[in-house]
């Protein structure tokens, strides 16, 4: 079997999981649905590692792998692709790698709940959609992943929705991203406008060539790129929860623990940094919009931080941190060192996600009390 089947299957193991646990589930049982979506992420797992491996040691240039025609209106074309490069390569890793192990450590956490099935199914799901969009060759396929995403938060974040909080949290996510996905599509159309094309292979070289392009609105001259840079940027800043459209953030806090540390520490949060550093080109160009995204981080590092200090609850102090944490990744990112934003987003996917399950084993520990202030003495409550 050569890389690209392998990359193919390895994409789309956690859809065909999902698919597998959400409609044959009650049928099958808990048990075969959790081996099945477990066992196809771990397949995903090791696959990202080996596309990661080839690239570190020099093995593989960046390559496409062109699947079918999605969109295809007059000038506007757009294809499923695989697209495999130093970013996805490292995305790749960060989202199957924590899955895996959230899927492996909901077989305990959720062992009492009844729905299990239709949890893991939603796990694998958003799985699937991260991964089409980090992999996404144009702007309509990371807006499906975009879109996907939210649409599996929603459903993981109000998993328990028979408790009036949990439905809150979730329509109160949704609709927070809505507002951030306007901007963003939005900015897609700004770019299409500018340029004729979505597709980033054939954006990226002609991005210098309309650097001073301007628009006139309400008597003013806008520069074009800072306003398609801005836009791109809103939806940014509703997917991970930038000043303004962060409130969804710590209300998220009511889904299971280990949806916690799937979506609101490693994976879905981290999707806006993932954006800007991947439209650097564009930002290179965007003095404005770059600066913009600076000040909003600094703004949001600070502001979360201080918030997290006076939190009582211990999800919602992970969830502040986590908050200010993307606040410092988009201020690397708006000074241009994009670099560091991304090697900020890989460690920190990984030691939040542990935070997030190790405080998801207190509160199992603690029967379900969340409030720090009765916490105590817990090495010898949990000693292991």
């Amino acid at each position: 079997m050569n890389l690209h089947t392998l990359i193919i299957l390895g994409i789309f193991a956690p859809l065909l999981g999902a698919t597998i646990a959400g409609l044959f589930g009650r049928r099958i049982g808990n048990i075969p649905s959790q081996t099945v979506t477990t066992g196809l992420l771990f397949f995903s797992c090791a696959v990202a590692w080996t596309v990661f491996g080839q690239w570190t040691w020099g093995h593989l240039e960046p390559f496409t792998i062109r699947l079918a025609p999605f969109i295809n209106v007059g000038d506007f074309q757009s294809a499923w692709s695989i697209r495999i490069d130093a970013l996805s390569a490292t995305m790749l890793i960060v989202v199957t790698s924590v899955s895996s192990l959230v899927h492996l450590y909901s077989w305990g956490y959720m062992a009492e709940d009844d729905s299990r099935p239709r949890f893991f199914a939603y796990l694998s799901l958003f799985t699937f959609m991260m991964l089409a969009l980090v992999t996404a060759a144009d702007f309509m396929q990371i807006f499906f992943g975009w879109e996907g995403v939210g649409l599996a938060s929603y459903l993981l974040i109000g998993f328990w929705y028979k408790k009036p909080t949990a439905s809150a949290a979730a329509i109160k996510a949704f609709v927070v991203n809505r507002v951030g996905d306007f901007g963003f599509v939005l900015g897609i159309m700004t770019v299409f406008w500018m340029y004729g094309t979505i597709e980033f292979a054939e954006l990226f070289p002609l991005v210098a060539s309309k650097a001073g392009t301007t628009w006139e609105f309400l008597g003013v001259q806008w520069s074009a790129l800072d306003l398609a840079g801005f836009l791109l940027f809103i939806g940014a800043m509703g997917k991970s929860a930038q000043f303004f459209l962060h409130t969804w953030l710590p209300d998220a806090m009511e889904g299971p623990t280990p949806v916690s540390a799937l979506i609101h520490a490693a994976t879905m949060v981290t999707a806006g940094v993932y954006m800007v550093c991947l439209l650097s080109p564009i930002y290179e160009h965007a003095p404005g919009a770059a600066q913009i995204i600076a000040i909003i981080g600094a703004i949001t590092a600070l502001f979360a931080a201080t918030v997290g200090l006076t939190q009582n609850d211990i999800k919602r102090v992970i969830a502040y941190s986590t908050c200010s944490q993307l606040g410092y990744m988009f201020f690397a990112a708006g000074v241009g060192a994009y670099q560091a934003a991304m090697f900020h987003l890989f460690t920190h996917a990984f030691f939040k996600a542990l935070l997030f399950l190790g405080a998801g084993s207190v509160i199992h520990g603690m029967h379900h009390e969340q409030d720090m202030r009765r916490y105590g003495a817990l090495a010898k409550l949990l000693p292991v």
